[in-house]
């Protein structure tokens, strides 16, 4: 349920024409939303063939057309290239006269704020950060998981209601985050859902090499307590042999790991570090019993299996 207060009518925005510049898995998802709130999508840009497809299956008879002309036909552009490409775009597009003054333009990088819009800014046009943090898969189904996303909303102080209103009008939930914070933000996103999806695919290897036929059902429930017990409890929520201070078990998973995945020991020693770490500072792995692990910790990675005594 939506729980951000509504914005007051006359801080909408009107009924706009809306521009996607980068037919990546995020923007033709976000121009379905805004159509779906009354806007209306009138071009795409896109390159790859599978831009192309995206753009078709969920912006259908929405036509092709090169950025310049996106600009020219829209009040809304969304901006929906890569990080690194973002830069370059913006000062492209206003170096060639393509911004108009008054234009709608946003951003979806959780890297950046408004301020890398400045080139645009100057030309006249209305600075927008509006970053979902979801994953996205280029399908349909993005659009229903818009429906309570939450949105880092970064924007000059005079655009905040219609920033905020736009995401509403998109199902989402705006939260303000400072120019000078976007950065830790973003690391902060990516910490906890690309790193995820590695470990769980790595997870589900090595069950699958253990032998077991349905990785994905042994997870699903698993992964689902723990992650709605972290959500809930935070470091409380912590389980597992680390958090216990089992170190002959921990240096039996090294051992393992080294023989059938060695590509994973490094990842599984950082990791395990980092929750003896969170272990011992909240008081769940008793001190008496963190030497040992950390000596499994500190030579995991020499090939000897440390001194699980």
């Amino acid at each position: 349920m939506n729980t951000t207060p509504q914005p007051d009518p006359k801080d909408r925005p009107a009924r706009l024409t809306v521009g996607v510049v980068g037919a990546g898995r995020v923007g033709p998802a976000l121009a379905a939303s805004l159509q779906l709130a009354g806007h209306r999508p009138v071009a795409v840009s896109a390159v790859s063939d599978a831009s192309r497809r995206r753009a078709a299956q969920l912006l259908p008879d929405v036509p092709l057309m090169p950025p310049a002309e996106v600009l020219r036909r829209s009040d809304l552009v969304l901006l929906t290239v890569p990080d690194d490409a973002l830069p370059d775009l913006v000062a492209g597009l206003a170096d060639t006269g393509s911004v108009r003054p008054g234009q709608l333009l946003v951003h979806t990088s959780g890297r950046y704020g408004a301020r890398v819009l400045d080139p645009a800014l100057r030309a006249g046009a209305l600075p927008l950060a509006l970053h979902p943090a979801m994953t996205f898969t280029g399908t349909p189904v993005d659009v229903q998981r818009l429906a309570g996303c939450s949105f880092g909303v970064t924007a000059p102080e005079e655009l905040r209601l219609a920033a905020e209103a736009l995401v509403i009008e998109m199902g989402g939930e705006p939260e303000w985050i400072s120019e000078e914070n976007r950065p830790l933000y973003h690391a902060a996103l990516a910490l906890g859902a690309n790193h995820l999806v590695t470990l769980v695919a790595q997870s589900m290897e090595l069950l699958s090499a253990a032998g077991v036929a349905a990785p994905d059902r042994m997870l699903g429930p698993l992964l689902g307590a723990a992650l709605d017990n972290a959500l809930r409890s935070g470091d409380a929520a912590l389980t597992g042999p680390v958090a216990r201070g089992d170190a002959g078990t921990v240096a039996a998973h090294v051992t393992e790991l080294r023989r059938h995945a060695p590509q994973t020991v490094a990842g599984y020693l950082a990791m395990a570090r980092a929750t003896a770490d969170r272990a011992l500072a909240h008081g769940l792995l008793k001190p008496e019993l963190a030497e040992d692990l950390l000596g499994v910790l500190a030579h995991g990675t020499d090939g000897t299996e440390g001194d699980a005594r």
